[in-house]
């Protein structure tokens, strides 16, 4: 594959850069420079209370959605920007490149894409354009108290009630619950099915459907990202069901493959290693001093894995380009990312190396610490190490399951 860009692809890439440097709200401008931009962030300015947070939230979005490039992904018939895989790659990796935060979530991120290959034509009708204009945010509801890992044990009901589903059950670390607008999951159907067999997947439209109760997680950073979802006796329409019935598990799974291949990964880990070299040549707190042996070569491995990680993504977009949809290859490169991402964290507190007990304050060693800790469940959301490895020995490598 040529790594270079074509004539095409220079002057897209020009295009994107200039929107970048002219539209990207100062408010974003300065998380990305200062290292302090949360995940989620534009779904948290979405629903904020402060004047400019919302208007750095609907601004961005304008931005974008005049470009078609809230869901570059999406075919062109849906609205989206019906990028191919070299100008998504190339989108991406220039909003990565100056921390831009996402827009949409999980909405454009993964059910759109899932409702344009296993939705009806009423469905992509209904939900697709809210999507696009910020109209709906989506959360996912997919992890259960006793189904992370094992996620096919779930538990959580639906029973049919003529024209409606009825549903009773929870569902834990639902990202973003506490800002979105509505939530997809996966319900089990057929209890006496086999458990990958009788399992639907369902739309709620309003996360605030009677018998839904949201309460907040707050992770160890302190920061509420996360929440526990309880459903008791909900109803919803059985028109909202999203392929066939008790077949919902291969819906999930098409659509964990769209999360699993984020090829910003691998440029956001690239930025944040050169924001850490960048602190090591201003000698922020002694971090120059103390990169000496050892820990000048950990420094130059990051580097060299941040480059494998690229990599990783460069082969999922050739199999794009190919019309073929990454599967171990994806869990590939999401099981590397989320390791690689805990050793970039760690060898960063190590940079700093007393400065990094500070919790807050005392810039920037702080700043990566707070990340150290956040990088904590990277191996546990989207599909655990484990679960990834399980993948690639069957999937990948032909291996007998054990």
């Amino acid at each position: 594959m040529d790594w270079r860009d074509t004539e095409d692809q220079q002057r897209f890439r020009g295009d994107v850069r200039t929107l970048i440097t002219e539209r990207l709200p100062e408010r974003y401008v300065e998380m990305a420079r200062s290292g302090s931009m949360p995940e989620r962030a534009w779904e948290n300015d979405r629903k904020s209370h402060d004047a400019d947070a919302l208007g750095a939230a609907r601004d961005w979005h304008a931005a974008l959605a005049e470009q078609r490039w809230v869901a570059p992904h999406w075919p062109s018939e849906y609205g989206g920007g019906g990028l191919g895989p070299m100008e998504q790659f190339i989108l991406n990796q220039e909003l990565a490149e100056s921390g831009a935060p996402a827009v949409g979530g999980s909405g454009v991120q993964m059910l759109g894409p899932t409702l344009i290959m296993h939705g009806s034509e009423e469905q992509k009708a209904q939900y697709l354009p809210p999507i696009l204009d910020a109209e709906v945010t989506w959360a996912q509801g997919y992890s259960e108290p006793g189904s992370g890992s094992d996620l096919a044990s779930l538990t959580t009901r639906a029973v049919r009630d003529g024209d409606e589903f009825v549903l009773n059950g929870q569902k834990i670390w639902t990202s973003a619950a506490h800002t979105a607008d509505a939530m997809f999951a996966l319900v089990r159907t057929d209890p006496d099915a086999p458990k990958h067999r009788g399992i639907s997947f369902v739309m709620i439209d309003d996360i605030h459907t009677p018998g839904i109760t949201v309460r907040p997680l707050i992770n160890i950073n302190g920061d509420h990202y996360f929440n526990e979802v309880f459903f008791e006796d909900v109803r919803i329409p059985a028109r909202n069901l999203v392929g066939e019935l008790n077949r919902g598990w291969y819906v999930g799974m098409t659509l964990l493959d769209f999360e699993r291949s984020n090829i910003a990964g691998a440029v956001a880990a690239r930025r944040q290693l050169r924001q850490l070299i960048e602190q090591i040549g201003n000698n922020a707190q002694g971090a120059s001093e103390r990169v000496r042996g050892p820990l000048r070569n950990e420094i130059a491995e990051r580097w060299i894995e941040t480059e494998t990680l690229f990599q990783f993504s460069f082969r999922i977009i050739s199999m794009q380009t190919a019309g073929l949809v990454p599967n171990y290859e994806a869990s590939t490169a999401k099981l590397f990312a989320s390791e690689l991402n805990q050793r970039l964290a760690l060898t960063a507190t190590r940079v700093f190396g007393l400065h990094a007990n500070h919790w807050s304050g005392a810039a920037p060693a702080s700043t990566f610490t707070r990340n150290y800790i956040a990088m904590v469940p990277a191996t546990i959301r989207g599909g655990t190490s484990e679960v990834q490895r399980n993948v690639i020995a069957t999937r990948g490598l032909g291996l007998p399951r054990g």
